[in-house]
């Protein structure tokens, strides 16, 4: 008699990543640290002690000032030539498969340790585009996810788009006749899927995405509000001659784009920032953005970015960025009304996008009768305010943000591995 082959449901997330499986009906999440069941998709290479520390050891490291290479975000590389480019980190090369692997393989290992089971294949969620409807990166990204898989210690992995997971554990499977929208905004991509639940299971009417997320929020808040007080739009004196021109901008997007940050400390921009504060008009907000290259202070930069617009979504009474590791005392004020105006693109983005999913699928926005988020930026209120003016009369649930794709893969995986073979 053949092995049964048992399948772990992962969800490797940009922000945060989790595992489940099935026990007595019912969808457990694997422990990955006490009392928490996801794994911040984050790593840091220790130059000191030579090790390489993932999720909230990472986080940690990097916060008590370590010395060492912090990385977030990875998967925005998968489908990019980024991905197999080798790179010496702690003295040997390594590719981003082999980093994304090793984490995989810890969430393996942690699974493993758990249940007592050996989980030779994955279900793994992917959003429904890495990087754009027919762009031609989204074969390689699948095949990097995969790759990164089989690097872990995996036998084979499958996919699930995630709002399809989410679907079917938001209870699709036990409501017939009933027309959902799985509105699912991660950390870098927003997905749609328009289902319809029945008795033979959940039937996916349309899947739509767009390559925005939660990390493109933090980049439109920190370009617009932190940039400048570093020096982004500031007067630089010509070398040669009179007049001045503009700081260049590439540098201040780089520093607020998460998985370019680890790239920005050479030796090269630090030379040509010091150059630059030599030339400015206002060399005290210049030498801001020296101090972060010199300290490499831009992870926590993005983090800072990211607990104002929590703030400010949540209706603290000041919101602010608080930027007291570039200058004692400095800070940014960030009212909601500012975060709507600098995050309106993408309203209109996520507008589109649920309107080309119905399309698609042939659906009138009237006959959706629930609206499912997903995903921790589902939380923003600019995310909900769009899709209730879209979906007025449907009732919108958030009561399974978190672990609505990691349930729902938990629930297929079982189901893949008790159907006949």
């Amino acid at each position: 008699m053949a092995r049964q082959s048992n399948i772990l449901g992962v969800d490797f997330g940009t922000s945060n990543s989790a595992a489940g499986y099935m026990v007595d009906g019912r969808p457990r999440l694997i422990e990955m640290a006490p009392g928490r069941t996801t794994l911040p998709t984050t790593f840091f290479f220790d130059y000191e002690t030579r090790q390489t520390l993932m999720g909230d050891p990472a986080n940690e490291a990097l916060l008590d000032g370590a010395e060492g290479r912090f990385m977030r975000a990875l998967k925005r590389v998968l489908g990019t030539e980024l991905m197999h480019e080798e790179r010496r980190i702690l003295t040997r090369p390594m590719t981003f498969v082999d980093i994304i692997g090793s984490f995989l393989r810890q969430i393996k290992a942690r699974a493993e340790a758990e249940t007592g089971l050996t989980f030779d294949r994955a279900l793994s969620g992917r959003p429904v585009v890495f990087h754009g409807i027919d762009d031609p990166r989204e074969a390689q990204a699948e095949a990097d996810l995969r790759a990164c898989y089989l690097a872990a210690g995996f036998e084979a992995v499958d996919f699930m788009p995630e709002p399809e997971a989410a679907a079917i554990a938001s209870g699709a499977l036990e409501q017939a006749d009933k027309t959902g929208l799985i509105v699912d905004i991660g950390g870098g991509t927003s997905d749609f899927s328009l289902f319809r639940s029945g008795v033979e299971g959940v039937t996916i009417l349309a899947n739509h995405g767009v390559r925005i997320g939660g990390t493109d929020f933090d980049r439109a808040i920190s370009i617009d509000r932190v940039m400048p007080m570093l020096g982004k739009r500031t007067a630089l004196r010509k070398i040669m001659g009179p007049g001045s021109t503009d700081t260049p901008a590439a540098i201040f997007n780089d520093l607020a784009t998460w998985e370019m940050i680890p790239f920005l400390y050479t030796a090269q921009n630090r030379r040509m920032v010091h150059e630059m504060v030599r030339l400015a008009r206002e060399p005290e907000k210049l030498g801001r953005l020296a101090a972060v290259l010199e300290d490499e202070l831009g992870h926590e930069l993005a983090f800072a970015v990211e607990r104002g617009k929590i703030a400010a979504n949540t209706g603290e009474e000041h919101p602010e960025i608080a930027l007291g590791l570039i200058e004692r005392g400095l800070s940014c004020p960030l009212l909601p009304e500012a975060v709507t105006r600098i995050l309106a693109p993408y309203a209109a983005q996520l507008a589109k996008g649920v309107a080309e999913t119905l399309h698609l699928a042939n659906v009138d926005a009237a006959q959706v009768d629930r609206v499912i988020y997903v995903g921790g930026s589902s939380m923003m209120s600019m995310v909900s305010d769009t899709m209730k003016s879209a979906f007025p009369d449907a009732q919108h649930s958030m009561s399974n943000v978190f672990t609505a794709v990691t349930d729902g893969l938990a629930i297929a995986s079982a189901r893949a591995q008790n159907a006949p073979h």
